[in-house]
């Protein structure tokens, strides 16, 4: 199901929030965007760039993001892909020293309900 695009929908920053990644299908609702709601238990929310040390990570945990399901279109991620992950599994991550670097405009404002933004400014790429 698509959700309807919303001017509710605001990053981190308090912008209207920017897409996630345009050659995957990212997302929650598979839209290119971190955007999230009632029937997204998850709260894919946190726009990352997968980095090698984080999809190991996130293995470990039992949860494979690298194999590909192509009967559920989902490609497998490798390093440098864009991935819209769930704000636990991130703070998860961050805990353990492997949580990967975020793109703050694409990163959705219900993020902060798991994680702080003084968290995820410490993973920005610059």
């Amino acid at each position: 199901m698509e959700k309807v695009v919303s001017i509710r929908d605001r990053s981190v920053l308090g912008e209207p929030l920017a897409p996630c990644c345009n050659s995957l299908k990212v997302g929650f609702y598979r839209d290119g965007m971190c955007r999230t709601g009632s029937d997204d238990p998850g709260s894919h929310t946190v726009c990352a760039i997968m980095t090698q040390e984080f999809l190991d990570f996130s293995v470990s945990r039992g949860n494979d993001l690298v194999t590909a399901h192509p009967e559920l279109g989902f490609p497998g991620l490798k390093a440098g892909d864009k991935w819209c992950l769930c704000s636990l599994r991130w703070k998860e991550a961050y805990a353990a020293g492997k949580a990967p670097p975020v793109i703050l405009e694409a990163t959705h404002e219900r993020a902060l309900e798991d994680v702080t933004l003084s968290e995820l400014r410490s993973h920005v790429l610059h």
